[in-house]
């Protein structure tokens, strides 16, 4: 596999003790974390980053929800504690739509995830780290920690929620869960519920996860560099990063070209395999294996409908005035999903369209699109919406 940099990538990616906090901060629950499938998290702290500050009746702030590989670093360069620069970084900042000079904006990392929060490679109880022992945990009980962060940060009520993909499976469970304290949504990119198709997008990236020798049935931590289940994350995100591109920009950008030096007649590589061999690289030594299994588990069991009566029942939930866009080639969430979030949302519109060759990434990529509908919404009043 081609790797980034020389060295032996490590047994995780994820952030570990010790390392530079960057702009994260930190805050742990005061009593465990009840769990939706039964049992709780004895411990859990949750980290995050924040841009502006709260004013004075708690009414600007914004909750932004990150996907899958996601982390709480929205916005900011790479550097110490931040192995990329922000992953909405044309959202946040001076000037941009969510303007710290008038939002107080909150980015935390999902519970489960590797980047400070409790998860498959945070320390235990017992000071080892989780691994084949952390629980299995829902976009609910994500939810349900948010909430707590909320609480501290005195934050009653949510000028607006954001988020796509997971991150928008988050929001909207938000909305379904928390009615009351949500009064604007925008979802992108996002299913009311994980249908079969993307469960079986899944099933072969964790297959090829626990089928890596160096996986150890998920208790890899105290590994050398180079064994962990490098191998088996780098396929999973080969898999998962066609899933988020679209047929008609892999054929426009690489076509059938031969990677420059290289003869795929005599065992050398077309373009697009060094493309996701380049991707594959990059992943594994910012990220950690546990938390893609468990965080692809929680992906599998969202359903908004869950113990509601249904989709219709849980869409029905939400008071928050809605604004849903799908992007026009996204194979992994297709359109007629967010159609259905709209349709079923009471304070939702029509479905808005974001034409873009990128696939699910474009929910990342066209920030001009992005950003020119969130501002849309936060120009109107937030709920309660109620019923037609």
């Amino acid at each position: 596999m081609t790797t980034v940099g020389t060295e032996l990538p490590p047994a995780s990616g994820a952030w570990r003790e010790g390392d530079d906090p960057g702009r994260r901060r930190f805050w742990r629950l005061p009593g465990p974390l009840r769990l939706e499938a039964g049992g709780e998290l004895p411990e859990v702290r949750i980290a995050y980053e924040t841009w502006g500050e709260l004013n004075a009746d708690a009414s600007n702030a914004v909750l932004v929800l990150h996907a899958l590989t996601g982390d709480s670093h929205v916005s900011g360069p790479a550097g110490e504690g931040h192995a990329t620069a922000g992953w909405w970084d044309t959202l946040v900042g001076p000037g941009r739509v969510l303007d710290p000079a008038r939002w107080f904006v909150v980015a935390p990392n999902v519970v489960g995830g590797c980047q400070g929060s409790t998860g498959p490679a945070a320390p235990g109880p017992d000071g080892r780290a989780w691994g084949s022992r952390f629980p299995f945990v829902t976009i609910r009980d994500s939810v349900a920690a948010e909430a707590a962060l909320a609480d501290e940060l005195g934050v009653h009520r949510w000028a607006c929620v954001v988020g796509g993909s997971m991150g928008g499976m988050r929001a909207l469970e938000w909305a379904a869960t928390e009615p009351d304290r949500v009064a604007r949504l925008f979802l992108l990119a996002c299913p009311a519920a994980t249908a079969a198709d993307q469960i079986a997008w899944v099933a072969p990236q964790l297959a090829a996860i626990r089928a890596d020798a160096g996986w150890r049935g998920g208790d890899y931590y105290d590994a050398a560099p180079g064994q962990g289940p490098h191998l088996g994350l780098g396929v999973a995100r080969r898999m998962a990063h066609l899933s988020y591109r679209s047929p008609f920009e892999l054929a426009t950008r690489f076509g059938r070209q031969a990677q420059p030096g290289e003869d795929p007649w005599s065992g050398g590589r077309f373009a697009v395999e060094s493309y996701l061999d380049h991707h594959a690289a990059k992943l594994v030594r910012r990220f950690d294996a546990g938390s893609y299994v468990r965080l692809t588990e929680m992906m599998n069991s969202h359903d908004v409908g869950r113990g509601r009566g249904g989709v219709p029942g849980g869409l029905a939930r939400v008071r928050a005035r809605t604004l849903v866009a799908g992007i026009s080639s996204d194979r992994l969430y297709p359109v007629e999903q967010q159609v259905e979030l709209a349709e079923g949302i009471p304070g939702s519109g029509p479905m808005r369209l974001i034409e873009s060759p990128y696939g699910h990434d474009g929910f990342l990529i066209e920030a001009v699109a992005v950003g020119s509908l969130l501002g849309e919404l936060l120009a109107e009043p937030g709920g309660p919406v109620e019923p037609a």
